[in-house]
């Protein structure tokens, strides 16, 4: 498997160059280990086919990341002729691969270790296991080898998918089990299957004679033709649902900007809100894929109540009567009874009625309190209310953005989730300032020149800070 053509963070460049050492470290033992011994001619055939397997590699749909078909050879590598000269083998494929699609440092480095290593930790248990030598010279083989073979072929999974996964996590701030769930639990099938070919080859150039091994070729370029043909597919749902979701982008921001324009006062505020309220679920930690998504429209969408709103409310320029108030406050609850009608393939709704609860049950439209509120909920009002501190309105002018902080900090506890307006308040001015600074120039474009950024589907792996381009 390759790595992700991507910059990673400091913790993945630590854990690229730890597979790099061990598996250069393992190299060497090997070759140590080898130069006491003859080398079967047989083993040059065997190399030959696993280098030119190599170029029969599968990109993994979502992501940067390729399988090869060499495994099947590099299994039977293994069994023949033991770990060290596997070992060997799969390095000089590395190498030869990483050259052919032009690999970067880091990746040549990550694959060149991870691979390696995964080689001889699976071949040394399958040895260790079935307590016998190397089957090219070894004894006639039975059936108890079958419970080893499994054993090194999930080892050399287990081992190689969770360092890919290890290192797209930190790179993309997801948890590294849910990498492994969602890219690399499918591949099990070819892996076995991989074991069990590899195990029948050995069978065939024992039982029968080498050149048996002419048999393999055509049965690899079958299931290679095969796995492409439903990664393609794959890769052409993920298109499908791209442009799905593109769809639903695009109503969001008509509709969001419809209300945008309504409100004379508070225009801009939800391309603002909407820029820091992803950011800020990315400080959090949230990278739940359909959460990022109901945050990202919600904070779109927030105001949609708004419409039912007379506009004489609206654009007051002063202070509300209590009957107005309570106007202003069913846009919540109006807002979340509109949208429930679009059938969001994410939870939207509830964050929308619920964005002006408080933290303590005093808010509204139904005083939930504390962690009956919807994450994307406090997350929207911590966001809303600094947006509103910090912007002019009719009846009061902006506040400096030092006081603004210093009011949520006031009103953690009571009206905000203390933790969420803690994270917001580690990046809250420099983050601030960068994403209105965006969001006015994309407002003067708009003006003069009738600019709008393009729409483009949502991708959960590209939220690693605020996007304030995008058009609510």
């Amino acid at each position: 498997m390759s790595r992700p053509n991507s910059s990673v963070p400091l913790a993945g460049h630590a854990l690229v160059s730890a597979a790099g050492i061990s598996g250069l470290a393992v190299v060497i033992y090997s070759l140590g280990t080898l130069t006491h011994g003859d080398l079967p001619w047989q083993w040059v055939a065997f190399s030959l086919l696993t280098f030119a397997s190599g170029a029969l590699t599968l990109k993994i749909p979502s992501i940067d990341m390729r399988f090869s078909m060499s495994e099947v050879f590099a299994f039977s590598c293994v069994l023949l002729y033991g770990p060290e000269l596997a070992v060997a083998t799969v390095a000089i494929d590395v190498l030869l691969l990483s050259l052919r699609i032009r690999h970067s440092l880091a990746q040549t480095t990550f694959n060149f270790g991870a691979v390696t290593l995964c080689i001889w930790m699976s071949g040394t248990l399958f040895f260790t296991t079935a307590g016998i030598a190397p089957l090219y010279t070894g004894p006639s083989l039975t059936g108890w080898v079958v419970l080893p073979l499994c054993l090194m072929a999930a080892s050399y999974f287990v081992i190689n998918s969770a360092l890919a996964a290890a290192v797209i996590g930190l790179h993309t701030m997801r948890p590294p089990m849910a990498v492994w769930r969602e890219h690399f639990v499918g591949l099990i099938p070819t892996y076995a299957a991989g074991a069990s070919v590899s195990l029948l080859l050995v069978v065939a150039l024992r039982q029968v004679h080498f050149s048996a091994i002419l048999l393999i070729p055509p049965l690899l370029l079958v299931t290679y033709l095969t796995m492409r043909s439903s990664f393609g597919r794959v890769e052409d749902a993920k298109r499908h649902v791209d442009k799905v979701n593109l769809m639903y982008l695009s109503t969001v921001e008509t509709l969001a900007t419809a209300i945008d324009a309504k409100d004379e006062v508070t225009h801009g505020h939800i391309r603002r809100v909407q820029a820091a309220a992803v950011g800020l679920a990315g400080e959090l930690g949230i990278t739940d894929e359909l959460s990022l998504k109901a945050i990202e429209a919600a904070a779109l969408l927030h105001d949609t109540g708004k419409i039912a709103v007379p506009e004489h409310i609206l654009n007051k320029p002063g202070k509300l009567t209590p009957a107005e108030f309570e106007k202003m406050k069913l846009h919540a609850p109006i807002g979340a009874e509109i949208l429930s009608s679009i059938d969001f393939p994410y939870p939207v709704v509830p964050i929308v009625r619920h964005h002006h609860e408080n933290w303590n049950g005093t808010g509204y439209p139904d005083k939930l309190h504390g962690t009956q509120i919807p994450i994307g909920a406090r997350i929207l009002s911590v966001v809303d209310c600094f947006d509103a501190l910090t912007s002019d309105r009719p009846y009061r002018r902006a506040q400096p953005h030092a006081a603004a902080v210093a009011e949520i900090q006031r009103v953690a506890g009571t009206q905000l989730d203390p933790k969420v307006v803690e994270a917001f308040c580690q990046v809250a001015e420099p983050e601030w300032l960068r994403i209105r600074g965006e969001v006015e120039q994309i407002s003067l474009l708009e003006a003069q020149w009738g600019w709008t950024p393009p729409k483009r589907a949502f991708d959960p792996l590209q939220i690693i800070e605020p996007r304030a381009g995008t058009r609510p």
